[in-house]
């Protein structure tokens, strides 16, 4: 790894290290300079998180046309049907790339293929191919031994994007995205990347919310960041609340994943009865939403604190085989789910909106991409199908690749170093640590799975304020960290709330009160930003 300087140039920089970040790097870097940026460790993403594992077209009782009705029916109506097609159809080469990477995915000799296909909630065949229960941390690994090996990528760990670099601020003609900010975490100082070509892989924002299957980088920093630059954002309503979280006070945001309900696993109430059929003719099997949507029902209805998910009548060595770490990271905290259900919570996992793209992973600045979690690629619609994930994030990286490989070579233009002149380091640190619990905690209560329009406009009431004084913030004192994710979190929070406002609808993830019917014509909710022209830091 290299140590980064005040300024530096590269043919591409990307913001973020998960599937998405890493799977591009790796596909341009034999014939680009890249630049790679992360908030933490390489490691250190909502990808190496994922356990379930990626849907793909493998088997020859699947196919295709299976997969995309699949997709559709989970988004209740608004997934593109180009970008799904596209997305399905790429589907056994991203898992074929893997495998050639080394990826070592579960294997079963009986399959044409030769390995373990299960299935999840939402899908009509078993697809998903899978690293045991670790799926995301194996593909990481595989891939950052590889990035790390590559001499034309430089990895910058513990740097946090603030801002893009926009041609306005450097001249009278509009030239797109030109690189970005970047804040050396370690030492607080600000560095200057400059870029023919920025991509924003920085994942999604479940840390809006007081309860996360997310790591804690997950703070929609690149969302905020292209919002800010002028990209438009659509149906960040969608967020997904994952039915299963872990719930245990010292279990910090452990998911268990989707399939242990794939292969058999049933929720139940404390006295044992199983609540599910009642809610959905699916049972167990039935998508995010409508699992979460049940839990959550039971739960206010009878004030639990928890339900309990029952894997128990599964041989034990197949609940080892299967599912090791989740078996591991139970017994630690005293549950033993070979002999005992687990007790699981809902809790925000998967930001379905996000920045607007093409089928090039283009965003509305030219310059700029976007792919992964951070993006609106029209895949996922009102509701994310289970393991479609990890396969948006190869099939768009690939995509995103080709498109720049296309792109002329130009003489990168001079650009200004970030000026401090005018700031002081912050007095206060509480204000920021303040506002961040009072954020989460807000959306947690007037923005969750079940939403009224009162809560809403009780929520974007207090962003405002929040917004107002956190601009003051960051105006006068020094950068930080803390203070780049609370600004960030604060923006993206604005815009959930704000698309949640404008679908006056239930539809996937976003179930209203005041709106219970689903309208006949399906839209999304797109979000246009006036960008103001801002003074250099």
């Amino acid at each position: 790894m290299k140590v980064c300087i005040v300024f530096k140039h590269y043919d591409v920089l990307i913001l973020g290290s998960g599937t998405a970040g890493q799977s591009l790097a790796l596909r341009l870097a034999d014939t680009h300079s890249v630049a790679l940026v992360t908030k933490r460790s390489m490691e250190d993403s909502a990808s190496a998180w994922a356990q379930g594992g990626i849907a793909a077209v493998l088997d020859t009782t699947d196919s295709v046309e299976a997969h995309i009705q699949d997709t559709f029916v989970a988004g209740a109506g608004l997934c593109d049907p180009a970008a799904t097609r596209f997305v399905v159809e790429h589907s056994k080469r991203a898992i074929e790339w893997l495998i050639a990477r080394g990826v070592p995915f579960t294997r079963e000799e009986q399959s044409a293929m030769g390995y373990h296909l299960t299935r999840e909630g939402g899908h009509s065949h078993r697809r998903i191919i899978h690293a045991a229960d670790a799926t995301g941390a194996a593909v990481q690994a595989t891939l950052t031994e590889e990035v790390v090996r590559h001499p034309n990528i430089d990895v910058l760990e513990n740097h946090i994007g603030i801002d893009l670099i926009l041609g306005e601020k450097i001249g009278g003609h509009k030239s797109g995205c030109l690189g970005a900010y970047v804040l050396d975490i370690a030492n607080g100082r600000v560095v200057t990347l400059g870029a023919r070509n920025t991509v924003i892989a920085t994942g999604g924002a479940g840390k809006v919310y007081l309860y996360t299957t997310n790591p804690d980088v997950a703070t929609g920093d690149g969302i905020a960041m292209a919002w800010r630059a002028g990209c438009r954002v659509a149906n960040m309503e969608f967020i997904q609340f994952h039915p299963t979280c872990l719930y245990h006070p010292q279990a910090k945001s452990f998911l268990i994943t989707e399939a242990v309900r794939g292969e058999g696993g049933v929720l139940l109430l404390p006295d044992g009865t199983r609540f599910m059929p009642k809610h959905d003719p699916r049972a167990e099997l039935a998508p995010r939403d409508v699992v979460a949507r049940a839990i959550d029902f039971e739960m206010k209805k009878r004030g639990l604190d928890c339900v309990f998910l029952d894997i128990s009548h599964k041989p034990q060595a197949w609940l080892l085989e299967h599912f090791p770490n989740i078996h591991a990271r139970c017994l630690e905290l005293g549950i033993d789910i070979t002999r005992e259900p687990i007790p699981v919570v809902p809790a925000a996992h998967y930001t379905c909106g996000g920045i607007v793209t093409d089928l090039a992973a283009r965003t509305d600045v030219t310059g700029l991409y976007c792919v992964g979690e951070a993006a609106f690629t029209g895949l996922h619609g009102a509701n994310r199908l289970a393991s479609n994930s990890l396969l948006e994030c190869l099939v768009f990286g690939e995509a995103a690749a080709v498109d720049i490989m296309r792109q002329p070579r130009c003489t990168p233009p001079t650009l200004p170093i970030w000026d401090e002149s005018r700031v002081t380091d912050a007095d206060e640190e509480v204000v920021i640590s303040h506002n961040w619990a009072e954020l989460r905690r807000f959306m947690w209560d007037y923005v969750g799975i079940v939403r009224t329009t009162k809560r809403l406009q009780r929520a974007q009431h207090r962003i405002r304020l929040l917004a107002r004084e956190i601009h003051e913030f960051y105006s006068n004192f020094r950068v930080s960290n803390n203070l780049i994710e609370l600004r960030n979190l604060v923006t993206t929070a604005d815009l959930i709330v704000r698309c949640a406002i404008k679908r006056k609808e239930s539809r996937g993830l976003h179930s209203s009160r005041d709106y219970p019917e689903m309208l006949a014509k399906p839209r999304n909710t797109v979000l246009r930003p006036v960008v103001k022209r801002r003074r250099q830091r």
